[in-house]
């Protein structure tokens, strides 16, 4: 969010499309592609927010927050001689990413889980708390990433679990609350986690 409006609106094609067009000349990107991103909670002085339409582009938000006090002093000696970095090695290649992500494709959803997706979609656009809920494109990324989650569990099918344990850093920021419910405390995740307590299953 440091980048000025024209640079955070040039990732909107190379987002969606997987190219970027300069002068009048399309060039598609290399696969694998991804955008990863941070963005600090303080010092928003001379940063711009990202507009709506660009984070329904992002796949997941995850929210860190401060490591354990066990972990961090992992981290304070994990630097006693040199950084962590320095030993960083690949561990996949680009071709080995690009099977996986075909092999993702290829996990079974079943259609009420399908159902389900869409119910909880829905069930966003019409919370009270909502201003904007869920899009199509949102729908369709959960879709993708509980057969991600499937696939990194070792099932070529997806189970309602998967739809929880993704649902929220795969729905929250792409919510817009009503300016009395953002002033009340109430938070995206929250709307989410009522949604999925609130919509039946179905399977």
């Amino acid at each position: 969010n440091r980048a000025s409006p024209r640079t955070q609106s040039s990732l909107l094609e190379a987002m969606s499309e997987r190219q970027v067009s300069i002068e009048g000349k399309t060039t598609p990107l290399p696969a694998p592609f991804l955008v990863i991103a941070t963005q600090n909670p303080i010092e928003f002085h001379g940063t711009y927010p990202l507009p709506e339409a660009q984070l329904d582009r992002f796949g997941m938000r995850i929210n860190l927050g401060y490591p354990g006090k066990d972990r961090e002093v992992d981290i304070l000696y994990s630097q006693f001689h040199h950084h962590p970095l320095e030993d960083v090695t690949p561990v996949l290649d680009a071709a080995t990413i690009v099977e996986m992500q075909t092999a993702v494709r290829a996990v079974k959803v079943d259609r009420r889980i399908a159902r389900y997706l869409v119910e909880l979609a829905d069930a966003t656009r019409h919370h009270s708390a909502v201003k904007v809920g869920c899009s199509p494109r949102g729908t369709l990324i959960l879709f993708r990433t509980i057969q991600a989650r499937a696939f990194v569990e070792g099932r070529d099918y997806c189970i309602p679990e998967d739809v929880k344990e993704v649902a929220v850093p795969t729905l929250a920021h792409r919510l817009a609350l009503e300016t009395k419910a953002k002033y009340s405390g109430l938070q995206k995740e929250d709307v989410v986690r009522e949604v999925l307590d609130q919509v039946p299953v179905g399977v």
